[in-house]
């Protein structure tokens, strides 16, 4: 059951995106409880997901307990190759989930890794928050170091900055890209993103026929992968959460400046 302190003006939302916004657990994850029948909203079963919620005045259950807004809370993971992005896999896959104790399974990956893929994952229950870094209009930037097997040269790097028309006349490119090293039969990349569009890196090089060997995204915004060892989590710090909030700040000051 739930109460929280009324306000000057109240906003009626959905039932799944309160939960969502309370931290109790992801907004796909609510839908499925919703639907299921295990939320009341004011005492009645309600399995409709959009059912307008005052979150000032209404209460909610789930299961017949008590929903708590949680405290917003901020992770990051370093994902091992070989794990799917997701809390439970069909084919018996490892997820990312195995990586976090019981208090924290209901913290949400922000975005996604494939499972070829390794490095930086953000973990929160602050889903307004995640949508918001996710959105293609924040240009929030990510770092990527990536060995390929190919020697590439400054021309290759120039392409992926230039544009790269991939399978169906799309043309996507690279923000920022550099050689790292080389060795004699492959090199390794920086390849900086500021769009979230899926798989782009693996597309691009593939349509260049360059095959990718390891794809480690070591930043997002400010922060960095650092020594954090594969498959340990840890608390961002508040020094991480702000650089990440100024991003956001930033992106919507630049969109209010265009619009005006």
């Amino acid at each position: 059951m739930l109460r929280m302190k009324s306000q000057s003006k109240s906003r009626r939302i959905g039932l799944a995106r309160a939960l969502s916004k309370l931290g109790y657990c992801s907004r796909s994850s609510a839908t499925a409880r919703i639907k299921s029948g295990s939320v009341r909203l004011n005492g009645r079963v309600r399995t409709d997901p959009e059912t307008p919620v005052d979150m000032t005045t209404d209460r909610i259950e789930v299961d017949g307990a008590q929903v708590v807004a949680q405290t917003k809370s901020y992770w990051m993971l370093n994902k091992p190759r070989g794990v799917v992005t997701t809390a439970s896999d069909e084919k018996g896959r490892r997820t990312v989930y195995e990586f976090l104790n019981d208090d924290q399974r209901w913290l949400a990956p922000v975005g996604r890794l494939d499972k070829a893929s390794e490095g930086l994952l953000l973990f929160t229950n602050d889903s307004e928050w995640a949508s918001e870094l996710l959105a293609p209009e924040s240009h929030v930037e990510k770092t990527y170091h990536v060995q390929v097997n190919i020697v590439a040269d400054r021309a290759f790097v120039d392409v992926l900055l230039d544009g790269v028309a991939v399978n169906g006349g799309e043309v996507l490119r690279a923000k920022k890209a550099s050689i790292l090293r080389s060795g004699e039969k492959n090199t390794w990349l920086e390849i900086i993103l500021d769009e979230g569009k899926n798989r782009q890196i693996r597309r691009m090089l593939a349509a260049l026929e360059a095959e990718v060997i390891r794809l480690v995204r070591i930043g997002i915004g400010q922060v960095a992968l650092g020594r954090l060892g594969k498959g340990q989590l840890r608390q961002l710090t508040a020094e991480e959460k702000a650089a990440l909030d100024a991003c956001l700040t930033s992106a919507k000051s630049k969109a209010n400046r265009n619009a005006g």
